[in-house]
């Protein structure tokens, strides 16, 4: 199976790095959060349209410093899979050389706001991340 990706870029902001001249690894997973939010975004309509996630584990492997030179980032973001109440949402950093950053996945949980708890993928939301879904190996 091999879906879309979405693609955004996101600016190294000044205040990102740290005293060792780099970006800080909390930093890489503010980048992580906005490019999700953007490609949810993208894929659902925008904030309010979409039902409630929320991120259940994140998985990251740092693998090349971002300085404050290293910008415009390259976040490529796509479905891993889509499960009864959760997806996984893949996400590849790279930095204006083309060089990656940070590869990192994310389980995600459709959530109920009233009950506090997971609930069923409806078969709107099922479909919108079916068409980012791919493999590793696409």
């Amino acid at each position: 199976m091999s879906g879309k990706t979405f693609t955004c870029t996101l600016q190294v902001r000044w205040g990102d790095s740290d005293r060792l001249g780099h970006v800080n690894n909390t930093r890489f997973v503010e980048y992580l959060q906005e490019g999700r939010v953007q490609f949810l975004n993208a894929v659902f309509g925008g904030p309010g349209v979409r039902g409630a996630a929320v991120v259940r584990k994140l998985t990251t492997d740092f693998l090349h410093p971002i300085l404050d030179d290293s910008g415009p980032l390259t976040i490529e973001l796509w479905i891993t899979h889509v499960g009864t109440t959760s997806y996984g949402v893949r996400h590849v950093v790279t930095d204006r050389d083309g060089t990656t950053c940070a590869d990192a996945e994310a389980s995600m949980v459709a959530f109920d706001l009233e009950t506090s708890s997971s609930r069923p993928l409806n078969e709107s939301e099922r479909t919108m991340l079916s068409t980012y879904s791919r493999t590793d190996r696409d």
